[in-house]
């Protein structure tokens, strides 16, 4: 019995060649000629399919008596030849080849092609365990990657698998998750961001301006005092007063503001996608000038950008075992402020232009909760404290008297935000169980709006606006308004 390798020789180089042609075993026939018919004696047309692991082996039984044996790679895989009728394919390495068995009339008895990849079977045996209810597969792919198929009952166990055999495979194979999920859920996110901003401002200060005589000396003063701690002046709000060729003006303002920021949206994203919501507005900011220089004198333009803020959320839900919800958000509160502004001279003219700057607080988190159950971002508190005083050296620090050369700045700013995010399983609706906000409404005819004042009619069900309810209503019905 010989085993042949694919440095059999001249004679085989040609058979096998004849092989590759040939997409399947076929005699080719002969030309008018008379040159003789060349019979295909094996080809991959009819192999089979066997996966090999390195170092493991499959045992064949064959039909007939084996006579002859081809291996096209023996580096890859391997045949041996235990008894007339059964062979032993053992893999080598990481590769393709193919093997033929013959008998002794030179017929095909099989072919096989033969795939060897790294043995998988250890995270296979991982994946079972960890996910019994799973019908997860994992093949060899090339040399250096390995693909996972099947089906999984949600992106949780697909992302579980994805990360099992990333690690049991060992560094420099590539995964690839072809898993696909039977069901994917999707998430409806609650948020609500709420912002309080409070403002404390207090300025006092004193301007002079006269003129003192002291025999032929004249002296000329004048003091200003700026409303240094936030780059501005002092408010119009004064008192004057005048002493002989003194003038006075007592500048003081106290001021209290609260700025109240509420955004509540609701987004839907499918299990594994990302959801994003912005509220706010976009400002204009310049980008350079483009000239036309073919005209005399050029002829130049400002490019114009836009800048967003408001309020903006970004989440992306993945939905794990037993209703729990893996949730990365990110939110983020970003206004226009004075500080920190940039003025610019308008090229060509005498005016200038202030690009204001963006005041931001951004929350980014991942974490695991229940369908329904809420997470609190809180403690985004923030304090800004400044106190300042100006005014003449040494006279600013008379007693008494001193009050006069001086001014006082002081501005306190406080701010506190809080993201309440709440995700729900959620699943589609017929359109009947659910509403408008314009259901049941109704414009007033003239004589309604005019001489009763109304801006709608009663509220009722779809198509029946006009419809009052039974008895008699004394209360106010319709839009209340604060």
């Amino acid at each position: 019995m010989a085993i042949a390798t694919a440095t059999r020789g001249a004679a085989l180089a040609a058979l096998m060649l004849g092989a590759c042609l040939a997409p399947a075993p076929s005699a080719i026939a002969a030309d008018p000629r008379g040159t003789p018919v060349i019979q295909v004696a094996a080809s991959e047309g009819t192999s089979r399919f066997v996966p090999l692991g390195i170092g493991k082996s499959v045992a064949i039984d064959l039909p007939r008596d084996i006579k002859d044996v081809l291996v096209a790679d023996p580096k890859v895989a391997n045949a041996v030849v235990r008894s007339s009728r059964r062979v032993y394919m053992i893999g080598v390495t990481v590769g393709q080849t193919n093997i033929f068995f013959f008998d002794a009339d030179g017929k095909q008895i099989a072919g096989f092609d033969i795939a060897v990849t790294r043995d998988l079977n250890g995270v296979r045996g991982a994946l079972k365990q960890m996910m019994p209810d799973s019908d997860i597969r994992i093949e060899g792919v090339g040399n250096d990657g390995v693909m996972l198929s099947g089906t999984a009952a949600n992106p949780g166990e697909s992302q579980q698998a994805f990360d099992i055999a990333s690690r049991l495979v060992g560094e420099g194979t590539k995964v690839v998750n072809g898993i696909s999920v039977r069901g994917r859920d999707q998430i409806m996110l609650k948020v609500t961001v709420a912002e309080v901003q409070r403002d404390v401002i207090k300025q006092l200060g004193i301007d002079l301006s006269g003129t003192l005589n002291y025999g032929t000396a004249v002296v000329n003063f004048n003091t200003t005092n700026p409303f240094s701690a936030t780059g501005q002046a002092l408010s119009d709000s004064s008192l004057a007063g005048s002493f002989k060729s003194v003038n006075a003006t007592l500048r003081a303002l106290e001021r209290a503001g609260v700025i109240r920021t509420l955004a509540e949206p609701n987004l839907t994203a499918i299990s594994g996608e990302t959801a994003t919501f912005m509220a706010g507005g976009e400002f204009p900011i310049p980008n350079g000038l483009s000239c036309d220089t073919t005209k005399s004198p050029p002829v130049c333009q400002s490019q114009v950008d836009f800048k967003k803020f408001g309020v903006s959320l970004m989440f992306t839900p993945i939905v794990m075992s037993e209703g729990r919800i893996s949730l990365k958000v990110m939110t983020e509160v970003s206004d226009l402020s004075s500080e920190n502004a940039l003025t610019l001279q308008v090229p060509g003219s005498t005016q200038s232009l202030t690009i204001p700057s963006i005041r931001t607080r951004r929350a980014d988190t991942v974490v695991e909760i229940p369908s329904g159950g809420s997470l609190a971002m809180a403690g985004m508190i923030q304090e800004q404290t400044k106190q300042q005083i100006n005014g003449i050296p040494g006279l600013m620090h008379l007693p008494v008297l001193g009050t006069l050369f001086k001014s006082r700045d002081y501005v306190n700013r406080q701010t506190e935000l809080m993201v309440l995010v709440t995700p729900y399983v959620v699943r589609a609706v017929a359109q009947k169980q659910l509403s408008r906000p314009d259901d049941g409404f109704a414009d007033p005819n003239d004589p309604q709006s005019m001489l009763l004042g109304r801006l709608n009619r009663i509220y009722g069900t779809t198509g029946k606006a006009e419809a009052r309810p039974a008895g008699e209503y004394r209360g106010k019905y319709g839009f209340i308004l604060d």
